[in-house]
């Protein structure tokens, strides 16, 4: 097939969105397709540098950005939202001049991967896919008390933009055009409006390379050292992690809790894991290269992921590739991507902060006490790697785009004349 793809994020070398957006557009070409992508000029160097080292047959790309005016509005991510808004609205004028020169199978909106920002390109006729998207899950009910002040009042104002995003009318005709929308986890599916959710499917956005994928696990001693990596935000759960760590440290006074990354409530952290008397057990190493992150993950026990609403889950998937197995929150984009065979989920649906809090210090402790367990979960993990690498995720999404193609067009013939 061509197809002309739109990836506001799109670089090599980098997670997240930009990752997405890379990884998802050079396996659809190295899978046969003829790939056409927008993106941001910002990302030009990046991208031509990485092809110029490994050149990607079937791979184009076309660059575009507001003119200097419109900059001002993403500075300091001030006016992130309306800049991707007018970006999009540029994107989909070249996608136009493109389509007058080319001929297209279909036009994929990619990045950003949000269910709440808007895609013009179903307005160009062709079949138009979205996602995968995500962005409406939240934090779940009891444990919004959990956050301080001000992040509960942020989670507030969240909570009602995701409701008003469902009256959007730019939002609403860009489901009503899709020929099929992909989205991260089953909350997201939920809020899509009700005409829509025929044609929508809940699918993996993330995946793995296969040579990031350790070849063999090996045996583990007894240990009760634990890491977390991401953003330091409430939203991430640390603070339960934390809370949950100082009661294990009272039988298990020499476990250890390593937090990697930055964020705006880095210092709130600190001072909360301070009232916590934890002192140097843990260890605050701050934001480190991608690159690194990858040797960090087979010196601990368990990866301790406590995110209380995400809609993916990239840090997981790498710590499992690792053979590190995974304590998370069921919900989300981890509850939906962690298999119970490497690693434990706790329940949140209805559950008090202490009740959650105490299940997050028995899943340390079981791993704790449990070297085999770890071990096993481990074994677990790297087979659960293995079946997800980026040419997996790409290659079974589009295998259901073809379908769904191939099921339009037959109905298309059947119609009489």
């Amino acid at each position: 097939m061509r197809v002309l793809v739109s990836a506001y994020a799109c670089e090599p070398g980098k997670g997240s969105e930009p990752g997405v957006g890379w990884h998802w557009t050079t396996e659809l070409a190295r899978l046969g397709h003829e790939v056409e992508v927008i993106t941001r000029s910002n990302n030009r160097a990046s991208i031509e540098k990485a092809l110029a080292s490994v050149p990607i047959t079937g791979l184009q790309f076309h660059y575009y950005d507001l003119p200097s005016w419109g900059k001002w509005w993403k500075r300091g991510n001030r006016g992130i939202q309306l800049y991707y808004r007018l970006w999009q609205h540029g994107a989909y004028q070249l996608a136009r001049n493109l389509t007058y020169k080319s001929h297209y199978d279909l036009v994929h909106s990619l990045t950003y991967g949000s269910f709440r920002q808007p895609s013009f390109m179903g307005r160009l006729g062709l079949p138009f896919i979205i996602g995968p998207i995500g962005g409406a899950d939240v934090t779940p009910v009891l444990l919004r008390g959990s956050y301080p002040a001000i992040s509960a009042f942020r989670e507030m104002l969240r909570e009602i933009s995701i409701k008003l995003a469902y009256w959007d009318p730019t939002i609403r005709a860009m489901y009503r055009q899709a020929t099929l929308i992909f989205c991260k986890t089953q909350d997201t599916l939920a809020v899509l409006p009700a005409n829509c959710r025929e044609n929508s499917r809940v699918q993996l956005e993330i995946g793995l390379d296969p040579h990031n994928i350790r070849s063999e696990v090996m045996a583990r001693a007894a240990s009760a050292d634990f890491l977390y990596a991401g953003r330091l935000v409430y939203m991430k759960g640390i603070h339960l992690a934390l809370e949950a760590f100082s009661k294990l440290r009272q039988d298990r006074p020499n476990a250890t809790f390593t937090i990697i990354g930055a964020g705006p409530n880095e210092a709130q952290l600190k001072r909360f894991s301070a009232t916590l008397a934890l002192g140097d057990s843990v260890r605050w190493l701050g934001w480190i290269p991608h690159e690194e992150l990858w040797k960090q993950f087979y010196y601990y026990t368990a990866f301790v992921f406590p995110s209380l609403h995400d809609s993916s889950g990239n840090v997981l998937l790498e710590a499992l590739s690792q053979a590190l197995p995974v304590i998370c929150l069921d919900t989300g984009g981890p509850g939906e991507l962690l298999s119970p065979t490497c690693g434990i989920k706790i329940p949140v649906k209805n559950r008090s902060r202490a009740e959650v809090v105490r299940d997050l210090t028995a899943a340390m402790r079981n791993f704790a006490d449990n070297p085999e367990l770890c071990d096993q979960m481990g074994r677990r993990a790297l087979e659960f790697a293995r079946a997800n690498t980026w040419k997996d995720v790409v290659s079974s999404t589009y295998t259901q785009i073809e379908v769904a193609l191939n099921t339009s067009y037959r109905r298309c013939a059947d119609r009489p004349a």
